[in-house]
C-alpha cells in the first residue's frame, strides 16, 4: 500500500462535502422543522387537528423516509434537473439530500414537540395567546433541546447520505473514495476518507451535545 495521496484532492473533495452538508442542512431545518410543527399541530388532541390531513402528510413522510438514499436520489433525478439544471456535482446532490433528510427531521421534530407537558400548551390557551404565537413562544422554546438533539442527528445523517451519492456522481469524498480508493484500489485514501468523516461525525456530534446541555432546563 502506498501513501502517495494528491492532499489537493483531498481538501476539494472535504470542501464539497462541507458545502453539500451546509446548503442541504439548511433548507433540511427549513422544510423539517416547518413540516414536524404541522404535524404535531395536525395530530389527535392537537392545537389544529385534522386527522385526514395528517394522515395524508404522514404517509407521505413515512414513504419518503423508507426509500434508500441511494434509489431516492436516481428517482428524483427529473426534480433535480429542474431546480439545479444538473444532476452530478455538488449541486445534483443537494436536492435529493434535501427530500431524504427533511421527513427524517419532520419526524424527530414531531417527537420532540410531543415530550412537551400538555399543561404548559392548555395554560398558554388559557391565556388568550393563537396558534401561531403557542408555536413560537411555548413549544419551541420548550422543545429547544430536543429539536437541537434532533438537528445533530438529522446532520450526521446527511454526512452519510452525501458520502453515499458519490456513488451516482454526487462529488466529496464519497465520490473521491469511490473513484480513486476503490475503482483503484487505493487503500491509503479509502483510510483518509474515512478518517476524515469519522472526524467531522464527532465534531457535529460534539457541537450538537454541548448546545443541548446549554439550553436544557431539567
Amino acid at each position: 500500500m502506498t501513501w502517495d495521496i494528491n492532499w489537493s484532492e483531498i481538501s476539494k473533495a472535504t470542501g464539497d462535502t462541507l458545502v453539500m452538508l451546509g446548503w442541504s442542512l439548511l433548507f433540511t431545518i427549513v422544510i423539517g422543522m416547518a413540516l414536524g410543527i404541522i404535524l404535531f399541530l395536525t395530530s389527535r388532541g392537537q392545537l389544529l387537528q385534522n386527522l385526514p390531513f395528517y394522515g395524508v402528510l404522514s404517509l407521505v413522510v413515512n414513504i419518503l423516509r423508507s426509500v434508500p438514499f441511494v434509489i431516492l436520489m436516481i428517482s428524483v433525478f427529473p426534480i433535480t434537473k429542474v431546480l439545479v439544471h444538473t444532476t452530478i456535482g455538488v449541486k445534483g446532490a443537494i436536492p435529493p439530500l434535501i427530500i431524504a433528510a427533511a421527513p427524517f427531521l419532520a419526524r424527530l421534530v414531531e417527537s420532540a414537540l410531543r415530550e412537551i407537558e400538555s399543561g404548559v400548551i392548555e395554560a398558554a390557551q388559557s391565556m388568550g395567546a393563537t396558534p401561531w404565537q403557542i408555536v413560537w413562544r411555548v413549544l419551541l422554546p420548550e422543545a429547544r433541546p430536543g429539536l437541537i438533539s434532533a438537528v445533530t442527528v438529522t446532520a450526521v445523517a446527511l454526512l452519510s447520505y452525501s458520502a453515499m451519492s458519490g456513488v451516482v456522481g454526487g462529488g466529496g469524498l464519497g465520490d473521491l473514495a469511490l473513484r480513486y480508493g476503490y475503482m483503484r484500489f487505493r487503500t491509503d485514501i479509502m483510510i483518509v476518507t474515512v478518517i476524515i468523516l469519522v472526524v467531522l461525525v464527532q465534531v457535529l456530534q460534539t457541537v450538537g451535545d454541548r448546545l443541548v446541555t446549554r439550553f436544557n432546563k431539567k
